[in-house]
C-alpha cells in the first residue's frame, strides 16, 4: 500500500497496516482458542476463563521496538544529562512517557508544557506554560540544562491548542535560550530534511538553518541523527557537504547538544 493512502486513513485512527495483520492471524487465533478449549479451559485449571482479548498481530511483530526517532533520542539525551549531571534541568515539551520518565529515573526533573499534567510522578516537577508566550521573570536563567525533544517544530501550529504563530519556532528558540544561564546545556532535537512546513502537524528542519540561527547565542558541542530508516549515527562531525544534503535525510531526526555562550 503507498503511504500517502495509509497516512489518510491514519489520521482518523485507523491503521490499515495493522488490520491486515490482525486478519492474517485470525486463523491462528481459532485455532489456539479451540486447542485451549480442548484441554479443558472454562471447566479445568486453575483459571476460569474471562472475557475474549485477540491479540492477533503480535506474533507478527519484533520483540521491541528499538529504532525511530523517539527511541533514539529519549535514550541519547538521558544519557547525556546523566554523565554531564547539571545543577537543574527543565524539558520542555518532550514526552512523558518517553525522555522525562527516563530521566526522572535517576534525578528530578522541571517539565514546562502547554498541555496539563494530571499525574503524580516521583521527581518531575510540572508547570504548565505557553511558550508562545514571554518567559516569565522566575523562569529566565533558571537553570543550567534544558532540553526539548521533537517540540519545537509544533510551536505555533495550534496543533496543541497553541495560538497559530508562522514564527513560532523562533518565539520557542528565544524563550529556550531564556531559560539558561551562561555556560548551560541546551539538548534539542527537531525533525530534519529539505526545510518545509507541514501544516498542521510540524515543521522540517534544515540543519543548515538551525544551526545559523543558533550560531551567535549557542556552541555546538555534539551532533547525532537518527536517519530515514531509523538508526542512530551518534556524534558525527558537521561537514559542509553533509549539511548541504541534510545528512541524507528526508525526514530524520536531528540531536544537537549546545553550551549557551
Amino acid at each position: 500500500m503507498k503511504q500517502g493512502f495509509l497516512d489518510f486513513f491514519l489520521t482518523f485512527g485507523v491503521d490499515l497496516r495493522k488490520l491486515r495483520r490482525a486478519l492474517r492471524g485470525l486463523p491462528a487465533y481459532w485455532r489456539d482458542a479451540r486447542t485451549l478449549r480442548n484441554q479443558g479451559a472454562g471447566s479445568a485449571g486453575d483459571f476460569p476463563l474471562g472475557r475474549a482479548y485477540p491479540c492477533l498481530d503480535d506474533r507478527f511483530a519484533e520483540s521491541g521496538a528499538a529504532r525511530g526517532h523517539y527511541f533514539h533520542q529519549d535514550l541519547w539525551v538521558a544519557r547525556r544529562i546523566f554523565l554531564n549531571q547539571p545543577e537543574r534541568h527543565v524539558d520542555v515539551g518532550s514526552r512523558v512517557d518517553g525522555f522525562v520518565a527516563h530521566v526522572a529515573a535517576f534525578r528530578p526533573i522541571t517539565v514546562l508544557d502547554i498541555r496539563p499534567l494530571a499525574s503524580n510522578i516521583l521527581n518531575v516537577t510540572f508547570v504548565q506554560a505557553d511558550f508562545m508566550r514571554p518567559l516569565s521573570a522566575e523562569l529566565r536563567e533558571s537553570c543550567d540544562s534544558v532540553s526539548c525533544l521533537h517540540a519545537l517544530e509544533h510551536f505555533g501550529l495550534g496543533r496543541y491548542g497553541d495560538p497559530v504563530q508562522l514564527d513560532g519556532y523562533a518565539v520557542g528558540l528565544a524563550n529556550l535560550t531564556a531559560l539558561l544561564r551562561s555556560g548551560g546545556k541546551l539538548y534539542l532535537s527537531v525533525p530534519i530534511g529539505p526545510q518545509r512546513l507541514e501544516f498542521n502537524a510540524h515543521r522540517v528542519f534544515s540543519p543548515a538553518f538551525l544551526l545559523e540561527r543558533l550560531q551567535g547565542e549557542f556552541r555546538l558541542d555534539q551532533f547525532s541523527y537518527v536517519d530515514d530508516a531509523g538508526d542512530l549515527h551518534a556524534d558525527v562531525p558537521v561537514r559542509d557537504a553533509d549539511l548541504q544534503n541534510h545528512f541524507g535525510c528526508v525526514f530524520g531526526c536531528g540531536i544537537f547538544e549546545f553550551t549557551r555562550r
